[in-house]
C-alpha cells in the first residue's frame, strides 16, 4: 500500500506539470504555474518504476531517420516542443541549451532528444529553423517529427505519464496550440526513464550529478 501511495504521488506531480501553452492573455499564468511547479528531488526518481520508452523510428531535422536504435546503450535527456508554441517552449529549449553546455564542458556524452507535439506543422526544415534560433547543438540535439500526433499522445501518456493534447479551440498566429509535458526526462541506456525535472527552471547542478550516476551505471 505504502508503494501505491509514492508512485501515485510521483505520478500526480508529473501529470500537474503537463502546462497547455495558450493565448496571449494566459501566458502569464501558465509561466507561473510552471515555475512554481518544480520537481521535488525528493519524488523525481521513477527507477522503479519502469517506465520504458518504446521502439521507435522517426524524422530528425536534417530529414534523416533516427530512433532508438541510434540511442541504444546512450543516456539522453528528452522532451517535448512544438515550433509556434509561444510561451513555454523557447525557455525550454533555452534551458536545454544551457544543460548541454554545461553537460560538454564536463565531458560528459549525453544525447538530447526534443519530440515535436505539432508534427503536422513541425517539418524537418522548419525543426532545424528553431533549433538554429535557439542555437542548439546538432551534434547531440535531435529534434524530432514524421509521426502522427496519436504516436506523441500515446508516448507522453503511457511511458512519460503526462498529456499531449491538440487545443481545438486554441490558435495562436493560425497555427493550433498543444497542451504537452513541461519536463525534461533522463533516460538511460536502455530506454527506461529514470529521473524528470521542471524544464521551466531546471536544477542544472542536479541534472549534472544524476547524469554522471546514470551513465556510470548504464
Amino acid at each position: 500500500m505504502k508503494r501505491f501511495l509514492v508512485v501515485g504521488a510521483v505520478a500526480v506531480s508529473v501529470m500537474s506539470m503537463a502546462i497547455g501553452c495558450s493565448k496571449s492573455d494566459e501566458h502569464a499564468g501558465h509561466k507561473e504555474m510552471a515555475n512554481q511547479q518544480a520537481a521535488s528531488t525528493s519524488t523525481n526518481d521513477v527507477t522503479k518504476d519502469n517506465w520504458q520508452v518504446p521502439e521507435f523510428t522517426y524524422t530528425d531535422q536534417d530529414g534523416k531517420k533516427f530512433g532508438s536504435q541510434d540511442l541504444k546503450g546512450k543516456v539522453y535527456l528528452s522532451n517535448f516542443i512544438f515550433t509556434s508554441c509561444p510561451d513555454v517552449c523557447p525557455p525550454m529549449t533555452a534551458n536545454m541549451r544551457k544543460i548541454q553546455e554545461d553537460l560538454k564542458a564536463e565531458g560528459l556524452n549525453v544525447e538530447i532528444v526534443s519530440f515535436s507535439v505539432d508534427p503536422e506543422t513541425d517539418k524537418p526544415a522548419t525543426l532545424k529553423a528553431f533549433g538554429e534560433k535557439h542555437k542548439s547543438d546538432f551534434s547531440n540535439w535531435h529534434f524530432l517529427t514524421g509521426y502522427a500526433l496519436s504516436d506523441m499522445e500515446k508516448l507522453a501518456r503511457e511511458t512519460f505519464k503526462g498529456t499531449v493534447e491538440k487545443q481545438e479551440s486554441q490558435v495562436q498566429g493560425g497555427k493550433p496550440l498543444f497542451q504537452h509535458p513541461v519536463q525534461f526526462y533522463l533516460v538511460d541506456g536502455t530506454g527506461k526513464v529514470r529521473k524528470f525535472y521542471n524544464g521551466m527552471n531546471p536544477d542544472q547542478a542536479l541534472i549534472k550529478k544524476d547524469v554522471k550516476e546514470v551513465l556510470g551505471s548504464k
